[in-house]
């Protein structure tokens, strides 16, 4: 199995779970809120860069990687949205019935998890089609 079919998107996921799921029975807005650091603004005001800013920032940049990678026909794209599809469901799963998991920072990485597996298949469909296009002629 190529390393291209593991999905990126699980990363935010199992990151969320060892920060707040271990996080020695802390409530998990406690621990997402933990400010990690501060910077002074022009303005005089203070922006503050918490472990849920954090988690939100790696989704993001996750869930790029992961649309580019579905841009790419091969068999490990077809791998890669199944297990997309799954690391949804454990998400959809762990959000309704762990306490832990009823956050607005697990909230964001659910539905990133959900547009890498819509755009996943919509973005394969379209590129198969091209491919298959382009062969013809």
């Amino acid at each position: 199995m190529s390393l291209r079919a593991l999905p990126l998107i699980v990363i935010p996921f199992i990151l969320y779970n060892i920060v707040v799921l271990f996080s020695g029975g802390a409530h998990a807005d406690d621990v997402l809120r933990k400010v990690i650091f501060e910077l002074p603004m022009v303005g005089g005001a203070r922006w503050r860069f918490s472990m849920g800013d954090l988690l939100i920032l790696v989704t993001m940049f996750m869930l790029f990687f992961e649309l580019i990678k579905a841009t790419y026909t091969s068999s490990a794209s077809l791998l890669d949205h199944g297990l997309s599809m799954l690391v949804f469901i454990a998400c959809l799963v762990e959000f309704l019935l762990v306490p832990q998991a009823a956050t607005s920072v697990f909230f964001f990485i659910m539905i990133a998890t959900l547009i890498d597996v819509v755009a996943g298949f919509m973005i394969g469909i379209r590129t198969a089609r091209r491919d298959l296009n382009i062969g013809d002629h």
